[in-house]
């Protein structure tokens, strides 16, 4: 394969080939497709799409987060993807600074189960691992009496001498762990939170009885299944900022072991693509999954040795957005 091959592929894989995601059904299509994307374009730039990419249909003079306000089809693609997250269609994450990660229904499970807590309905404490800070463990108590309300009403709530950064630095803290989630926007109020074990219980109980190995291989073949192909180097670089480079090898390793990777050499550059199914044809792409994941606890024991045993249930579960269906037959 050429290396104009595979960013062909992309291009239709992404929408950014000519055929614009303007509807809330294409939108759903779309992050569904790709599992999960950043809003606007990143510098320095990821190997991952972007929704405001798929708004415009193409890649050309993407806005970044600095520059979004200044565009129309930025504030276009942000009010899509509101309309997203209301429906619980698509769920926000905090990894990129200043970015919205959006992640897809049926993947949101697996992430949560790499990234969340996992007593999610127990007030944070403001010392011990997590390391939250005073403010961040008020402002969840309040979220969790109140919620959902405004960031304004918030810090009136929690007293009008906090300033607004370190606001935005504790509801960092509890949104980096997936204590709680923005759940709307209102121009005249701003946004709006609430914890996220209320706003989305299912979700929530699905990413906790998943276990780290799973989550893990799972969020792994699913961005290989996103990028269609990539250097373990790539691979590596978009997981760094929630977890440890040596985590995403094992995982990697681990998955190559169960035969579920496979080496494919595109340009001179050697890259691993899921070996399960071949890279789609462009008319096999953006198909509505089947069914959300409905996640069955898993016995301890099972965690380190998931990868390898019943590996390509997973991936294909994970690809097609029906993981319940196949967890529910182990």
């Amino acid at each position: 394969m050429h290396e104009s091959q595979l960013q062909e592929l992309r291009r239709e894989k992404w929408r950014l080939d000519g055929r614009p995601v303007r509807t809330l059904e294409e939108a759903r299509e779309f992050i569904e497709s790709v599992g999960f994307c950043l809003l606007y374009a990143q510098r320095p730039p990821v190997l991952v799409p972007t929704f405001v990419g798929a708004h415009k249909g193409c890649d050309e003079k993407l806005p970044t987060p600095q520059m979004a306000f200044a565009d129309r089809s930025a504030h276009e693609a942000k009010e899509l993807m509101v309309r997203l997250l209301r429906e619980k269609a698509a769920y926000e994450a905090k990894v990129f600074s200043d970015n919205n990660f959006i992640v897809s229904a049926s993947v949101f499970p697996y992430f949560y189960g790499q990234v969340g807590d996992r007593n999610p309905k127990q007030p944070p404490k403001a010392s011990g691992r997590a390391g939250y800070s005073p403010l961040a463990v008020d402002a969840f108590r309040i979220l969790q009496r109140d919620g959902p309300i405004s960031k304004h009403r918030l810090r009136e709530l929690l007293g009008g001498e906090i300033s607004e950064a370190a606001l935005d630095r504790a509801l960092d803290e509890l949104w980096a762990k997936l204590r709680i989630t923005r759940v709307d926007y209102k121009p005249d109020e701003g946004v709006f939170w609430d914890v996220l074990f209320r706003w989305a219980p299912q979700a929530v109980h699905q990413g906790v009885h998943v276990s780290f190995a799973e989550s893990l291989t799972a969020l792994v073949s699913k961005y290989l299944d996103c990028v269609l192909a990539a250097q373990q180097e790539e691979v590596e670089h978009f997981f760094s900022p929630i977890m440890g480079r040596a985590r995403v090898r094992e995982a990697i390793n681990a998955l190559q072991a169960a035969r579920e990777l496979r080496y494919v050499h595109v340009g001179g550059r050697v890259l691993l693509q899921i070996s399960a199914l071949p890279l789609p044809h462009p008319s096999e792409v953006n198909q509505e999954p089947t069914s959300k994941p409905r996640l069955q606890p898993r016995r301890p024991e099972q965690g380190r040795t998931l990868v390898a045993r019943g590996r390509s249930r997973t991936v294909r579960a994970v690809k097609s957005g029906t993981a319940g269906e196949d967890s529910g037959k182990r």
